[in-house]
């Protein structure tokens, strides 16, 4: 039976069948009224139709997020370097991330004296503080957002577990999720003299990524004070963090500026 006969039984042949239908969907009308099938009305409720203008004003109206850094202490001597910078990066309104070793908190006992070399007294300095045992805490995963990490001071240990990505603890792992993030890892390394495995160490986790600062003195600043020297270096490592120092006056002091003839003679 041919195609003309079938058109006749009220079966329509398929070029005809694809013609009406090309026909209705270019007829504005025809396209308006199955769209309004598919797509509800919803009430506007008195509010004004959504434009670009609209748009841009929502989004100016968005505050930046809090600049975030995660803080672990470890063993190494140079507890004063770990209180120096959370004060630091308190007064900076960095949210804080804390997580101390276990000989990170029997060193803070040893070098500060009472009541500021306590454990709860640093974690009073962060904004949240993370048991070093506890691999399954924010820190631990990639999609926690942190602006970088810093491992004040920095034990050859842990020199050596985030050299071999040996996620024993939160700070390892911390470390580890930092780099593989690419974002900022500062490795405040406290040890002297250094032998080939600790600098070979330090190599490879600055060809990964990671920035070994170790916290030598400036002794062009002048210090008068072992107070004086340790904010010295945490000022380093706040720089190395891409931190702005809000007191331009002495920041600006404590800068190199080349030799200034005739100033010491």
């Amino acid at each position: 039976m041919s195609l003309h006969r079938l058109s006749g039984f009220g079966i329509r042949a398929p070029f005809r069948i694809k013609t009406t239908l090309c026909r209705r969907l270019v007829n504005p009308s025809y396209l308006a009224k199955c769209l309004s099938l598919v797509v509800p009305r919803l009430p506007c409720q008195g509010r004004a139709p959504l434009t670009s203008s609209t748009f841009s004003t929502q989004h100016s109206t968005i505050k930046p997020r809090q600049k975030r850094i995660i803080v672990a202490v470890t063993g190494a001597t140079g507890a004063p370097l770990a209180v120096s910078l959370l004060k630091r990066l308190r007064h900076l309104n960095v949210e804080t991330h804390l997580i101390m070793s276990k000989w990170g908190a029997a060193t803070l006992k040893y070098e500060l004296d009472a009541p500021n070399n306590t454990p709860g007294y640093l974690s009073s300095l962060a904004s949240m503080t993370h048991s070093v045992l506890d691999v399954s805490a924010p820190p631990s995963s990639g999609s926690f957002r942190a602006d970088g990490m810093v491992v004040v001071p920095c034990s050859m240990k842990t020199l050596a577990a985030v050299r071999m990505g040996y996620d024993a603890d939160l700070i390892a792992r911390a470390a580890g999720v930092t780099l593989k993030e690419r974002r900022r890892l500062v490795l405040v390394a406290r040890e002297t003299p250094l032998s080939d495995i600790h600098l070979e160490n330090m190599l490879a986790v600055s060809r990964a990524g990671a920035v070994v600062s170790q916290p030598v003195m400036a002794f062009y600043t002048r210090p008068a004070s072992i107070s004086d020297m340790v904010e010295q270096s945490v000022r380093r490592v706040v720089d190395l963090l891409d931190l702005k120092n809000e007191d331009h006056d002495t920041d600006e002091e404590l800068r190199w500026k080349g030799f200034e003839w005739g100033k010491y003679q």
